[in-house]
């Protein structure tokens, strides 16, 4: 990676932090119920028998209303789990409450319930990212997990959900950046030709 685009990079992270940090809980709530509604009206989430979706932190898009209708609908859901440096896998989340706080502070599936996923039946992956741009290219947070995960779900329909300043017109990228085919905002859907 050039050291400009290096430096681009950690700029907007530190710049999408702020903006973050800024955003009060009930601009938060209500943001993320306006994604979730788009979200959950979607053909590439209404058509999808197997979802991963990330266990928001609190600074996130909050997901519990999506979960809570993936398994109304009798969604086969999964969220990931770190493997091994750079690499993470999905783990199958057989309910809310199968959850307990694992590394860095993140919910994963508790250790005696916890079974890996087909990757190969994911119809639609939820991705997180500090940026998106309307090119579907996003800004992970720098550890390049879903840079090298989503390139083994090639089938799965990727989907951002991003408050409207986390998207921007381009994004500083580089060949092992993985794009996403979706972002949902409170006030768009950008579809990724």
């Amino acid at each position: 990676m050039s050291e400009d685009i290096f430096t681009q990079k950690k700029i907007l992270r530190k710049e999408m932090r702020i903006k973050r940090s800024e955003f009060s809980r009930e601009e938060l709530e209500k943001a993320s119920h306006g994604i979730i509604s788009k979200l959950l009206a979607h053909p590439a989430y209404l058509n999808a028998k197997s979802v991963m979706a990330y266990e928001s932190m609190p600074e996130e898009i909050q997901l519990r209303e999506f979960f809570e209708d993936c398994f109304a609908k009798g969604k086969k859901v999964s969220i990931p789990f770190i493997v091994g440096r750079g690499n993470l896998r999905p783990v199958l989340l057989p309910a809310i409450d199968a959850l307990e706080v694992g590394d860095f502070g993140i919910l994963t599936v508790r250790k005696d319930l916890r079974k890996f996923a087909d990757m190969n039946e994911l119809d639609c992956v939820i991705v997180p990212g500090a940026a998106f741009d309307v090119h579907g290219n996003r800004l992970g947070l720098g550890g390049g997990y879903y840079d090298r995960f989503l390139k083994l779900v090639p089938n799965a329909k990727k989907i951002a959900l991003a408050c409207d300043f986390q998207v921007k017109e381009d994004l500083p990228i580089t060949p092992q950046d993985s794009a996403v085919d979706i972002v949902i905002t409170p006030t768009r859907i950008i579809e990724v030709g």
